[in-house]
């Protein structure tokens, strides 16, 4: 049970980063880790020993975070004296970088976003990833394909137009 434990800890970080970049905000992002690792624990006996712990957290966060953009509310990020600053000096350009990074994300419909921030940002594979979001593997790329697409056209300054297919 220890191990277990120490797994479940081990993940918090990843879950985070993850939870930040999806949500955009830190409170909820953290709100969104404490439910994970909440269900995690309460659910430990259906993980299945020798599998990703960490692919089976981000199942439980997806599915979370989906009952929560089903319920309306508003969340707002309250900066306080806990808030990190930024190790580094940016630039002027490295935050208005960042900004137009963050509004491009915030524009990609939420199916394409999880794929993209899990690939880019946790490095899973397109299976771990389809595994974790329960998608067929050609849908997992078909909405990676499009994410980036969007991302890169929005970051351009360009607009993108995707042809509809007539399917019989």
């Amino acid at each position: 049970m220890q191990d277990e434990r120490d797994r479940l800890i081990a993940c918090i970080p990843r879950l985070r980063r993850y939870a930040r970049a999806l949500i955009g905000e830190r409170t909820g992002a953290d709100d969104l880790v404490q439910d994970t690792m909440e269900r995690g624990w309460k659910k430990l006996s259906s993980w299945q020993r020798g599998s990703d712990m960490r692919a089976w957290l981000f199942g439980i966060m997806h599915n979370l975070h989906i009952d929560q953009v089903r319920r309306p509310g508003i969340m707002t990020e309250v900066l306080d004296d806990d808030t990190p600053l930024p190790t580094s000096k940016a630039t002027q350009a490295d935050g208005l970088e960042m900004r137009d990074l963050q509004s491009a994300l915030a524009t990609l419909p939420p199916e394409q976003r999880e794929i993209l921030l899990l690939v880019a940002l946790e490095e899973m594979s397109y299976e771990e990833v389809a595994t974790t979001l329960g998608l067929p593997l050609g849908t997992v790329m078909s909405r990676l394909s499009r994410a980036r697409q969007k991302l890169r056209a929005h970051m351009e300054g360009r607009t993108v137009v995707l042809p509809l297919k007539v399917v019989k």
